[in-house]
């Protein structure tokens, strides 16, 4: 099996790293046809001229794509823009989105880019549901997105299936020895969606644990009110994340309580289990496709500091139950989000449509 993973993809962006990571320990050969947009930039979603002007140049460099025996097509995140020229492509071998999100949900009712129903907003609607419908399938991360998704773009559920995220395992997998003192971790970007204040809210609540955040975004307001126990660094290396985990009394997920951080479960959720480490995320319909409370993961409600610094302080003073949630973790890591899991699904999908 052949497979062209085409478009405009952010190439290091984790969903499309494990993707085709896990389609070739399957033994698919993978093919990529990639043309840069977004690739080393921090903020992808900003919107400017030269953005503008680099998915232009970019369109245009896909329009004649190598020539190259292949069975199917994928279009990576973000490609939404891609779909067309993709459909065209592929003719009629099978085309397989891999959205991750929408765009209008991600710029207009998740981070407030544009205003709802303005004509920015309108257009994005429009390249949702042309992306979403273009293809033969289109694959989401958890089952939660993929009603969302399927509701969007007004087609059949049959249309959206699901497969987990999971983590590049060449760098994250089993190695956690947490160092003293305690030591939270948060990793990501700094956005409404991953509840960032109510982080910074729990570490006021508990003065006596150290926080580490380590992303990037708008800091301005946040660092206004940085609580003295929250150390804040830049973004570092991909390759040195799992240090990081190894290292932290347990990892945080994401506390926002929004719709979109319902449908979820994030990359850092999935680094953490990788790695054995302990983790504290959202209650949400999305997580719970995944962890159990108190089993393989500390569940609190989004939006609530208080519950967040309670079950920081728990784990902070019961080291067998960081132990147990870590194990189980990694557990659960294995038995559905492993490479070799992922990779036959994302293998049984496609040969489902050839």
């Amino acid at each position: 099996m052949r497979v062209l993973y085409f478009g405009t993809y952010e190439r290091n962006y984790p969903r499309n790293a494990q993707v085709i990571s896990c389609l070739r320990e399957a033994g698919v050969e993978v093919v990529e046809r990639h043309a840069s947009v977004w690739d080393g930039r921090r903020d992808n979603w900003t919107v400017r001229w030269s953005a503008a002007l680099r998915l232009t140049l970019a369109e245009a460099k896909l329009w004649w794509p190598r020539r190259a025996a292949f069975d199917a097509v994928i279009v990576g995140y973000p490609g939404h823009f891609d779909v067309p020229r993709a459909r065209r492509l592929a003719g009629k071998r099978p085309l397989i989105f891999n959205p991750l999100v929408s765009l209008h949900d991600t710029l207009v009712s998740d981070r407030g880019r544009f205003r709802k129903g303005s004509f920015a907003a309108r257009v994005l609607a429009v390249v949702d549901r042309r992306a979403m419908r273009l293809p033969d399938l289109v694959v989401a991360d958890t089952d939660a997105n993929g009603d969302f998704l399927a509701g969007l773009a007004e087609i059949p559920r049959s249309r959206v299936q699901t497969c987990l995220v999971g983590a590049e395992e060449r760098l994250f997998h089993s190695g956690w020895r947490p160092e003293e003192p305690f030591r939270a971790l948060f990793v990501g970007k700094l956005i409404p969606l991953h509840g960032v204040d109510v982080i910074l809210e729990a570490a006021r609540l508990a003065p006596e644990l150290h926080v580490r955040v380590i992303g990037s975004g708008q800091l301005d307001e946040l660092m206004q009110e940085m609580p003295p126990n929250v150390e804040w660094r830049d973004w570092i290396e991909y390759e040195q994340l799992p240090n990081e985990y190894w290292s932290a009394g347990c990892a945080l997920g994401i506390f926002a309580s929004s719709e979109k951080a319902a449908r979820v479960i994030p990359n850092k959720a999935f680094q953490a289990l990788a790695c054995g480490t302990p983790l504290i995320t959202g209650d949400t319909r999305g997580v719970r496709e995944l962890l159990v409370d108190g089993e393989s993961a500390l569940l609190v409600p989004p939006g609530d500091p208080a519950a967040l610094a309670a079950a920081m302080r728990r784990l902070a003073a019961d080291p067998g139950l960081a132990r147990r949630l870590g194990a189980r973790g990694r557990e659960t890591y294995e038995e559905q989000a492993s490479e070799e899991v992922l990779g036959t699904r994302w293998r049984s999908l496609i040969a489902e449509l050839l």
